[in-house]
């Protein structure tokens, strides 16, 4: 009995020597890389995360965040995944995309415990707007697509309504627009009349998607396609197109930063959101999970405000946004009355045949 508790004793001991062999090879994992790639939207909009995240979060920690720039979708990510490796630690992803992106593992679960609690204490879950806290991303924004036009190009009547955008007797030009079915279809429906409160359970129907392509048919002469959101509101400030969809921040970023004389029209908006996530293949996941935890705080994500026009996911963080920048928020109570929330579930259902369908509608 004592030979064989020896022998046991000498095998835990050995044991212990090789891992702490082990352990003293391997790097351990750091909360602080050397640098993260945070890949975004650009414009506008990555220039107010700089502000808000990267650039306090780098004097915070050291670590150096590096800005990419994507068109969103998930194949840029998708074939990261397949490879191995990828350039990518955090992605900011629509709801939809995020969505889509956790199930099919292309991204890590983040648990809320992970997270910070709001300043009066209250756990995250209580925190966030409701479906902004996902199973694999942590919401940062909460923005709308709206219609942008330049006031100069109607003297007399300005368009106030998504039928005006579609009405090219009444205001003649061309009309900017997403190359994503995505927006398009559900405005398309509105500008035929279809209420707001039935444009998915319309769209669900192969008449009601029938019915929404043959009104973008009526505009698709006048139509100039844009991938990335940037180019919405420079195909407007260089006179391309009278009138275009876009993000509500960059227009209200390019109307109060840069002067450019558009208007908004808010009647409706389609309210979206983001979140970060960790790409699956990140090699430097404690870092990027570091880096959300900041960056999805309540005083960051008011911070944010002061550069673009998006609303914060936080409750917690309204508060600490300036009155004045308020009434230009999608959530603002006149906004809210007029908009019409994005429907993830119904994109989640009907993305891929959507998808088939727009690009052979494009094509012809």
């Amino acid at each position: 009995m004592q030979l064989r508790n020896s022998s046991k004793r000498a095998r835990a001991c050995l044991f212990l020597r090789l891992f702490l062999l082990v352990s003293a090879i391997l790097p351990a994992a750091s909360a602080h890389a050397e640098q993260l790639v945070v890949a975004s939207f650009g414009g506008a909009y990555t220039a107010s995360q700089s502000k808000a995240f990267f650039e306090p979060y780098t004097a915070k920690t050291g670590t150096k965040i590096l800005p990419a720039d994507y068109n969103g979708g998930l194949a840029e990510l998708r074939s990261q995944v397949q490879a191995g490796s990828g350039a990518w630690d955090v992605i900011d992803l629509e709801f939809q995309d995020a969505a889509r992106a956790c199930d099919e593992g292309l991204i890590d679960p983040i648990r809320p415990a992970s997270l910070t609690n709001s300043p009066d204490g209250k756990p995250v879950s209580a925190d966030f707007v409701d479906g902004t806290l996902m199973d694999c991303g942590v919401g940062t924004i909460l923005w709308s697509n709206v219609i942008s036009y330049d006031k100069r190009r109607f003297g007399g009547a300005q368009p106030t309504t998504i039928a005006d955008f579609f009405d090219l007797k009444k205001f003649p030009g061309k009309r900017g627009l997403s190359n994503k079915p995505n927006g398009n279809l559900e405005w398309a429906l509105m500008a035929d009349g279809v209420p707001r409160e039935k444009i998915y359970a319309t769209l669900r129907t192969p008449a009601g998607l029938e019915r929404a392509f043959r009104k973008l048919d009526t505009i698709k002469a006048d139509a100039i396609f844009w991938g990335a959101q940037a180019q919405s509101v420079q195909l407007l400030a260089d006179g391309e197109v009278v009138m275009t969809e876009g993000g509500n921040g960059r227009f209200t970023d390019a109307i109060t930063r840069d002067k450019k004389p558009f208007g908004i029209i808010w009647q409706g908006q389609i309210i979206n959101g983001d979140v970060f996530a960790i790409s699956k293949v990140s090699r430097n996941k404690a870092a990027a999970l570091d880096f959300i935890r900041f960056a999805t705080s309540a005083p960051q994500l008011a911070e944010q405000t002061k550069y673009i026009s998006y609303a914060p996911a936080r409750r917690s963080a309204l508060p600490m946004v300036d009155a004045s920048l308020r009434d230009n928020l999608p959530t603002s109570p006149a906004n809210l009355k007029v908009g019409l929330a994005n429907d993830t579930a119904f994109w989640n259902d009907e993305q891929d045949e959507i998808n088939r369908r727009w690009a052979a509608w494009m094509a012809r």
